[in-house]
């Protein structure tokens, strides 16, 4: 079967993982029970069916994306091949690009690397006192 030959419709879990949006199908599946990803502002559960044209508003940690399904997949193919699968809107592409620019100019960067063993119980002792 072709990548985006048109199929009526897909599971959603299974769209987002075809898209690369979730590296695994159960990422995508808890991402969903935990309301991160709604379809037309309605949250929904992992078998919803997602057709073409729909938007979708995606919640990763602190990246917000709405997106609109252009071709349905079942598989998952190269990243090439995902891009396909969606576009984002101009109106969320340019509050994730102000959001970056304001993170820029609050200093709010992410940091360079994990913390360290000593890092991390300093980070413990903190938030229990």
């Amino acid at each position: 079967m072709n990548m985006t030959q048109e199929l009526p419709a897909v599971r959603i879990d299974v769209w987002l993982w075809a898209a690369r949006f979730f590296k695994t199908r159960s990422l995508a599946k808890q991402a969903l029970e935990a309301g991160k990803i709604s379809i037309g502002d309605i949250a929904c559960k992992p078998a919803k069916l997602v057709r073409s044209g729909e938007r979708v508003k995606v919640s990763r940690g602190e990246e917000r994306m709405i997106v609109e399904v252009l071709a349905l997949s079942e598989k998952r193919g190269p990243a090439s091949a995902a891009q396909v699968l969606y576009r984002e809107t101009d109106e969320s592409r340019s509050a994730r690009e102000a959001k970056r620019e304001q993170d820029r100019l609050l200093g709010t960067a992410r940091p360079d690397s994990r913390p360290d063993k000593r890092a991390r119980r300093l980070i413990h002792r903190f938030l229990r006192n």
